[in-house]
């Protein structure tokens, strides 16, 4: 469901609206449900008011563009990978075009008299299908162009472009069902993908626990016999020992993270800075995060995610690889802080400024540059003997 649809045609493209059939399925049967019975509704009125139009043949003709596209509507429609911006627009043209021609058709006496238009409420289905490809926006969108097709009725029959009361009413009706659809079927829509959003997380989350068990029964026991045995025989094998510790520590980060905090972005763009910054674990790092997501834009994230990285990557350069460190997120509302702490001997005073006179840029190009492009700010603290501190923080935006 994440995939964008394959034809370049198709007007949605983005992976949250990409859901073919499900929701949108039942929406497109129902536009061509009305415009089957709106088509026979006009039918009647036409049928009833043939002798009294100046062109009698006119209103048959009518009828017979509306009937014609009444069922080509039904075919292009019924798949909802279909719907095109050239079928839109053809759609809404010819819906504005068949309501236009009251003004060739009928008589200006009956036009005076409010008498309704040749295509009634037929002309109302274009508007549903724009409202359904793409929400209460587009809706809008069609209906202000049927709304200015049925004002210019009774100003081309030489009347003014003040409504009468009907076409009034039937403006009004227009933009209710533009907007009042295309809003429920934008909440239909995004609520299909969060449910098989869910669906998915749950299949994973499954495997992932298969995968648990046969980890913990085969590899993670043997990292632990091998960092245990290393330590024991010191030397090289101890050395061993803690790499083995360290990839057991990273293999049970993996394991407790679920799929949907490992830094994929969600439908919205959005990317939940906790998976991000959960893969630094390990046996010398800690990573403290909320308990709720942390969500912020995809590239923010990323470049949180480099930030942190540089700063680990100091400590084990500047502190030794067996140095400990403490990674905590912090979610403020409208800003997002993320500390790293190490138990190193500290920065001395001046060595940043002395650092970045040598040309090495750690500190003011990968953490301090960074924050600073995502208008974020960056504080050190350090004392000799007392490890290190920097504190990261970004609006939330």
């Amino acid at each position: 469901m994440r995939t964008a649809r394959a034809d370049r045609g198709a007007v949605r493209t983005d992976p949250a609206r990409g859901v073919a059939g499900g929701f949108e399925a039942p929406l497109w049967r129902s536009v061509s449900v009305f415009r089957v019975v709106s088509l026979g509704y006009a039918a009647v009125l036409i049928a009833q008011n043939s002798g009294k139009y100046q062109y009698q043949a006119g209103g048959w003709a009518v009828l017979a563009v509306m009937a014609g596209w009444t069922a080509y509507a039904v075919y292009a429609y019924r798949d909802p990978a279909r719907p095109t911006w050239l079928l839109l627009i053809a759609d809404l043209a010819i819906a504005a075009v068949c309501l236009l021609s009251t003004t060739w058709v009928e008589t200006t006496d009956r036009l005076r008299h409010g008498t309704p238009t040749l295509s009634t409420a037929w002309v109302v289905g274009a508007v549903l299908a724009w409202a359904v490809s793409g929400g209460k926006r587009r809706g809008v969108l069609a209906a202000v162009v049927i709304g200015v097709a049925g004002i210019s009725v009774p100003g081309l029959a030489g009347l003014g472009f003040k409504p009468t009361p009907t076409t009034f009413n039937g403006i009004v009706l227009v933009f209710m069902a533009g907007v009042v659809v295309g809003h429920v079927a934008k909440l239909g829509i995004d609520a299909e993908a969060r449910l098989a959003q869910a669906i998915e997380l749950e299949a994973a989350t499954r495997e992932r626990e298969r995968l648990a068990r046969r980890i913990h029964d085969s590899v993670l026991q043997v990292l632990t016999l091998v960092q245990r045995r290393g330590g024991e025989l010191g030397g090289e094998a101890a050395e061993l020992g803690r790499l083995a510790g360290e990839q057991e520590a990273a293999l049970r980060a993996l394991m407790r993270v679920p799929d949907h905090l490992a830094g994929s972005a969600d439908p919205s763009g959005e990317t939940d800075l906790r998976g991000l910054l959960q893969g630094y674990s390990s046996m010398t790092v800690t990573v403290s995060a909320p308990a709720t997501p942390v969500r912020l834009p995809g590239r923010t994230a990323k470049e949180i995610q480099a930030a942190v990285g540089a700063a680990l990557d100091n400590v084990e350069r500047h502190c030794g690889s067996r140095a400990r460190a403490w990674v905590l997120i912090e979610d403020a509302g409208e800003t997002i802080t993320v500390s790293i702490r190490d138990d190193g001997p500290g920065i001395p005073q001046g060595r940043p400024a002395e650092a970045e006179a040598d040309g090495r840029l750690g500190i003011a190009q990968s953490i301090r540059g960074r924050i600073r492009d995502l208008g974020g700010t960056v504080t050190i603290s350090s004392a000799p003997g007392d490890g290190t501190e920097i504190e990261m923080s970004v609006p939330a935006g």
